[in-house]
């Protein structure tokens, strides 16, 4: 069977370029795409991801396990996955968590007995531990939550600093009091957010108060009666930190007939429409997922090679109107 090397040799490229224009790598030279794909026909190249699978009795597929689908952060790294594995003649099982940290591992079990050639994890509970049996076999990324307790790939946003970089945006507009805006406690996620938040606070000469931290606004009418008990506080928040586009979204309406300025730790589809547009902290869920999904395809291939287990991308401040600026 022809080896990526020989098809390298007779394209006049590096094995590494091959399996870049096998995995879609858009910084490619389209004269050397061209020369890679032509070297892979002739060959009859059946690439070593595969073969892997044949020899080892699997299906050749990679799982993806969200909280939820239909969130825009996640769909995003659903389809990033999709188009890494597509592009590679996989298929992707695709499957929602839920909230509910007990359901996770059932779920999990139920995907991972598919025999899958990877999987690409947004957990939501707080013990991974009893996943340590499955990595032996099946390469297991984390997505935007580390894992806890197992030692495992991870690829998620910096959270901390994006959520330092809101809450200081709203306090150089002049707000002093700065709300909290969350749906959930215990994703790591949420809680790197929130200590960012505090150290905003905390570099402004600010204190911490507690009162302004609101975990129930998981839904539309959650988030109006936190904000309506924010309202009620003798000093109430002028301004507030939403930390997921989920709360956003929920929060919207009311956020907006209080007049309170807010700037949003992700983005959504038509945020850059409403009015007032939202400021977001941007993330790269697509990057994201197409990481993890490389990263588990290098490891089915290579399962001894060597690689970096923590990778933190980078957010940016993109500044619309909801925070103040004109």
């Amino acid at each position: 069977m022809p080896t990526m090397q020989d098809v390298a040799e007779l394209a006049g490229v590096s094995a590494k370029t091959v399996s870049r224009v096998f995995n879609d790598d858009p910084h490619v030279l389209p004269d050397t795409r061209l020369r890679v794909e032509e070297a892979m026909r002739t060959l009859n190249y059946v690439p070593n991801v595969l073969a892997r699978t044949f020899r080892a009795g699997r299906s050749s597929s990679v799982g993806v396990a969200v909280p939820d689908v239909v969130d825009p952060f996640f769909a995003a790294v659903v389809r990033a996955v999709e188009r890494v594995c597509s592009a590679s003649g996989l298929t992707t099982l695709v499957t929602s968590i839920g909230d509910d940290p007990a359901r996770e591992r059932p779920v999990l079990e139920a995907l991972l007995r598919t025999q899958l050639m990877g999987l690409v994890l947004a957990p939501v509970a707080a013990d991974h531990a009893w996943l340590a049996p499955w990595m032996e076999t099946t390469p297991i990324e984390f997505v935007d939550r580390g894992p806890i307790d197992l030692d495992a790939d991870s690829f998620v946003e910096d959270d901390r600093h994006g959520s330092y970089l809101a809450t200081q945006h709203l306090l150089q507009h002049g707000h002093t009091r700065v709300a909290f805006l969350a749906d959930q406690t215990h994703p790591p996620s949420t809680r790197r957010r929130l200590e960012g938040y505090t150290e905003a606070l905390t570099d402004a000469g600010l204190p911490l108060d507690e009162r302004l931290i609101a975990f129930d606004a998981g839904s539309e009418s959650g988030a109006a009666l936190e904000l309506d008990r924010l309202r009620r506080l003798a000093d109430p928040p002028t301004a507030a930190f939403s930390s997921n586009a989920r709360v956003t979204m929920h929060a919207f309406a009311a956020l907006k007939q209080s007049a309170t300025a807010f700037v949003s730790f992700g983005d959504f589809p038509m945020a850059d429409r409403l009015t007032p547009s939202v400021s977001v902290i941007d993330q790269d869920p697509a990057r994201l997922g197409r990481l993890a999904a490389t990263r588990a395809l290098e490891r089915f291939s290579a399962p001894d090679a060597r690689y970096e287990a923590a990778t933190v991308v980078p957010v940016s401040l993109t500044l619309r109107t909801s925070c103040g600026c004109p």
